[in-house]
């Protein structure tokens, strides 16, 4: 009875151990939520910084990168600008939605280099 039981324990301990690895690579992948202050929303460039995160870097560069996101997108003067260059090395893309036109507009903006991403959200009013 005590050989079964000490087999049994071994099994499921080799079993616990075969899983529990397997399952870190996913949350590896995941991005990391960073927190923002009422301060950040309003002082990052948009109207309100809604959203921020970040993978394969810290939430201090990514705050970085989301201002200079935004200053090179209002560069030209008009909060609704575009930015069409790189911000540093990044390359960022965005998507515009819930638009009021010349009221305000919602937008998601991710930026890439390399294996770092930044993902952001914001709301411009115009």
């Amino acid at each position: 009875m005590r050989t079964l039981f000490g087999i049994s324990l071994a099994a499921a301990l080799l079993t616990a151990a075969i899983v529990i690895p397997g399952t870190a690579p996913a949350a590896a992948h995941r991005a990391t939520k960073c927190t923002l202050t009422t301060h950040d929303q309003r002082h990052l460039g948009a109207s309100y910084v809604t959203s921020l995160s970040v993978k394969g870097t810290s939430c201090a560069a990514g705050k970085n990168v989301t201002l200079a996101f935004n200053r090179c997108r209002t560069s030209g003067g008009k909060p609704q600008g575009e930015c069409n260059r790189k911000v540093g090395n990044y390359t960022c893309t965005e998507k515009r939605y819930d638009a009021v036109p010349g009221v305000q507009y919602s937008s998601k903006v991710t930026c890439v280099w390399g294996a770092k991403r930044v993902f952001s959200t914001y709301t411009q009013n115009t």
